[in-house]
């Protein structure tokens, strides 16, 4: 058994010619690429899609050496998107209709043994094609390449195709095993490996699953991952006195859980979870899909470390590997779908979409994190005969997991056992959500919301404040109502990131601004209403994110606006200067009570104050504040009762005035200092300075410094934020950032990028070479400021 990386030496096309297939094609001009490949790299917005629909090639040369004789010969590809073609030495070896799915190619009866041979890909990116997801409008772009990594395996003639374990979380188990070749007389040995390194041997037949209980078993959960590994070896037992002969082993990852979905919610090992997640799509700017295994793990540490989410749904396709992996090892329950959007095709197109659907399980079932598989193409209409076959297929290919289907019908047929509601009601008044029995046509069956905000409220990182705060307060709505609703075992919504679109959709520049991040992964105001749900266990994991800038000029009419802080502390103190003013704590009776950390209103700009500065006694002193906080709020207007209250209290309205424009502000007075204190265990564990900008700082952040080149090119995501003094990101700050790299990495996009919305970033991608780097960035008005970064080679990382 060998196994190699095979994702250098490729040569790309971006125009397919028949000569790429040949064993010597001279007259091409053909470019190096490594993989993972886009085929067009695109501009950050006004992009357009027909650049990368093209039908182009790629091309590795390498020497097959005689000591292959009787042995198979395996390639495998993680994804090629979207319609490949597999040619050895001119030879039509493999046809894979999906852009999501891994596929093998068994190259053993085209090769030259002792001499050069030629693997050939014909890569059709257009979409024109009739294979999910295409065929109708799409609001997601879908690029082009072999996005994903290759690799080559040497095996005996008999070997292991398939492996999967089913195991409870009480430790019974059950192992699966599907091989290729003769294998009568062998048979399998199975091996089960704690996170500790203890050891369990099984022994079975290959007609027969391998059966057995592991006592002590600790269960995947949330809050607690454990993984397992399991190696399953196909022996050849031995004969005249010879040993036994391993002829092959795979090895996969697993956890010991139970997952059941019922009218009451979501068990995970008997224990119900109230499912909070996004939703979200596998591209990047640039790139598209073409991002290597770090980025991709990055996204699932983003959401259940920075976002606070549990869960994820992987929209319209299954996501790589590497990020089930990183989900594994997280927590985070994954809800992926088969491919496509709302079209359903011809019976070809369904052929290639349920064989999609089986891939898609076959997959990816070993991984303890996906707790639901979408059975239908999401936002589609009904179709009995197809989805029937969906649903046989997966319960089929993996009884341990429900199946569900996104969509945005009430009282659709209900052939899943799961109903995934698509709920765009919420329009910033009334209930968040759909009533559950409105929408499902069965209530003993699971429910829960598989999309929602997005389109009814997308904000762009550089929109006026009120629209940021509005945004947010519309994810906490549906959130809060979600969770209030008996039966709904929770939602997730649209979306995790911006993202590039078709022209059909999203914004005039090609970009759907429907993320609570942008598409660097900058997150925007409402992704602290998700962040702010974790429940804290250290002074870090306190959040504290103010609305306002405390800026009046930015308001229209100069008037003050809605203060709201997304935070998980036990109660919000402000000050006015060193003035103390008054102390907030979670509503719990209020509009966001379901939330486990609703957002608080600041709602009291006076507090004690007037009792300091006014000689009032505390009585008048309440009354007179809620006078001035009641101005504040509705822009100057009183109701007839605080007009009662104001004769009572013998106050003039110049008086009032005097004080308002002393305690709140108008545009034109000086504008005070307010300090906002996160308490936690009774001390302030974070802080939020409000004042004027005084200085900008360009903030620089390397999410992953450390870098290691193969068996791909790596890659650094970096972020980038004009910051005032007190560490505050400035959303009106636009000025271009020059960006230069020395040592061993390049620049993935343009050197020079704008903030939007006082945000940026790039991504530094590996070339090959070992060694430090460092990035330098450049803008107007700052000081430069530079991040060091390491990039070390696969032998490296192993030593």
């Amino acid at each position: 058994m060998e196994h190699y990386d095979w994702n250098e030496g490729w040569l790309f096309t971006p125009t397919f010619d028949p000569a790429l297939v040949r064993p010597e094609c001279p007259e091409l001009s053909l470019t190096p690429v490594r993989l993972p490949h886009t085929v067009k790299p695109l501009p950050y917005n006004y992009c357009n899609e027909n650049d990368y629909q093209r039908l182009c090639g790629y091309r590795r040369e390498f020497f097959a050496p005689k000591e292959w004789l009787g042995r198979t010969v395996l390639l495998t590809f993680g994804a090629v998107a979207h319609d490949a073609t597999v040619f050895c030495n001119g030879r039509r070896m493999f046809h894979h209709g999906c852009g999501y799915t891994a596929f093998t190619v068994d190259l053993t009866g085209a090769l030259r043994l002792g001499q050069k041979n030629v693997v050939a890909v014909r890569c059709d990116s257009r979409e024109d094609l009739n294979i999910p997801p295409f065929g109708g409008q799409l609001d997601a772009l879908t690029y082009g390449g072999i996005y994903r990594a290759v690799s080559l395996d040497i095996k005996e003639p008999a070997y292991l195709r398939d492996v999967f374990i089913e195991a409870k979380a009480e430790g019974d188990f059950r192992i699966y095993t599907a091989t290729v070749g003769e294998t009568v007389g062998c048979t399998l040995q199975a091996e089960i490996r704690s996170p500790a390194g203890s050891r369990a041997v099984y022994s079975g037949e290959l007609s027969l699953p391998i059966t057995g209980t592991l006592n002590n078993v600790h269960p995947w959960s949330l809050e607690h991952p454990t993984l397992y590994t399991l190696t399953v070896r196909l022996i050849r037992p031995g004969t005249g006195g010879l040993p036994d002969r391993v002829l092959d082993e795979k090895t996969v990852r697993f956890g010991f859980r139970t997952v059941q979905f019922v009218a009451g919610g979501l068990y995970l090992n008997g224990q119900r979870v109230e499912l909070r997640g996004l939703d979200r799509h596998q591209s990047y700017p640039y790139q598209g899909y073409a991002m290597p295994d770090s980025i991709q793990r990055l996204d699932a540490q983003l959401l259940k470390k920075e976002l606070g989410c549990n869960a994820v749904r992987t929209c319209y396709a299954p996501p790589s590997p590497a990020f089930l992996d990183a989900c594994d090892e997280l927590g985070l329950l994954v809800f992926p779908e088969m491919p496509g959007w709302q079209h359903i095709g011809d019976e070809v197109w369904q052929a290639q979409a349920l064989q999609n659907c089986r891939e898609m399980v076959c997959q990816c079932r070993s991984h303890p994190s996906i707790f639901l598989w979408g059975a239908r193409i999401s936002g589609s209409p009904d179709n009995e005969a197809f989805y029937k076959r969906t649903n046989e297929a997966i319960h089929r290919l993996d009884p341990t997991r429900p199946t569900a289907g996104s969509r945005s019908t009430r009282k659709s047929q209900l052939l899943e056992d799961v109903y995934a509601y698509n709920d765009y009601s919420y329009a910033g008044r009334g209930a968040g959500c759909e009533n559950r029995a409105a929408v499902t046509p069965d209530t003993r069956k699971g429910y829960l919301i598989s999309e929602f905000g997005g389109q009814n409220f997308p904000a762009k990182p550089f929109d006026d404040e009120p629209h940021r705060l509005v945004q947010a307060l519309h994810h906490a709505a549906v959130l809060n109502d979600s969770i209030a609703q008996p039966g709904v075992a929770g939602s997730f919504g649209w979306c995790m990131t911006d993202y590039n679109t078709h022209r059909e959709f999203g914004s005039g520049d090609r970009i759907c601004y429907h993320g609570v991040m942008d598409p660097f992964r900058n997150p925007k105001l409402s992704a602290a209403v998700y962040a702010s749900q974790k429940t804290p266990r250290a002074p870090s994991d306190i959040v504290l994110e103010v609305s306002s800038a405390m800026t009046l000029g930015d308001l229209p009419g100069g008037a003050a606006a809605a203060c709201w802080v997304f935070t998980n502390a036990e109660s919000v103190r402000l000050y006015r200067g060193n003035d103390f003013v008054a102390e907030f704590t979670p509503d719990r009776r209020g509009r966001f009570a379901a939330l486990p950390h609703p957002p608080i209103e600041i709602n009291d700009f006076v507090g004690s104050l007037l009792e300091k500065y006014e000689g009032m006694d505390h009585a008048t002193a309440v009354q007179a504040a809620a006078i001035l906080n009641e101005l504040r709020r509705d822009a100057m207007a009183l109701s007839p009762l605080s007009k009662a209250r104001m004769l009572s209290l013998r106050l003039s309205w110049n008086e009032l005035l005097r004080m308002y424009y002393k305690y709140i502000g108008v545009l034109g007075s000086s504008a005070p200092v307010y300090r906002f204190e996160a308490v936690w265990h009774g001390r302030a564990v974070r802080t939020v300075v409000r004042e004027p900008v005084q200085s900008v700082r360009l903030e620089c952040t390397v999410h992953n410094p450390l870098l290691t080149d193969g068996p791909t090119w790596d890659c650094a995501a970096v972020s980038l934020r004009a910051i005032d003094q007190n560490g505050n990101l400035l959303p009106y700050c636009g000025e271009a950032v020059c960006l230069s790299v020395e040592g061993p990495l390049k620049i993935l996009g343009p050197s020079v990028v704008p903030l939007r919305g006082g945000m940026a970033g790039t991504y530094l991608a590996t070339t090959g070479k070992a060694g430090r780097a460092v990035l330098h960035c450049r803008m107007e008005g700052a000081l430069d400021t530079e991040a060091v970064l390491t990039v070390r080679s696969r032998e490296e990382q192993n030593v």
